[in-house]
């Protein structure tokens, strides 16, 4: 009996670790990734029109 009510909190503690504390930290990791991205992608964008317009 013992075995099988530590095997459930286990469970439970691995499920709460993975949706608790994995997920969001991937989400925000990708979150911030996005927003490196787009400030790349204007950097760049940017750095082309500049020049161009300088020939």
């Amino acid at each position: 009996m013992g075995r099988i009510v530590m095997a459930v909190l286990g469970v439970l503690l691995a499920l709460y670790v993975v949706f608790g504390l994995v997920l969001p930290a991937l989400f925000g990791l990708f979150k911030l990734l996005l927003v490196l991205a787009v400030v790349a992608f204007a950097v760049v964008a940017l750095v082309t029109a500049v020049g161009r317009s300088s020939k």
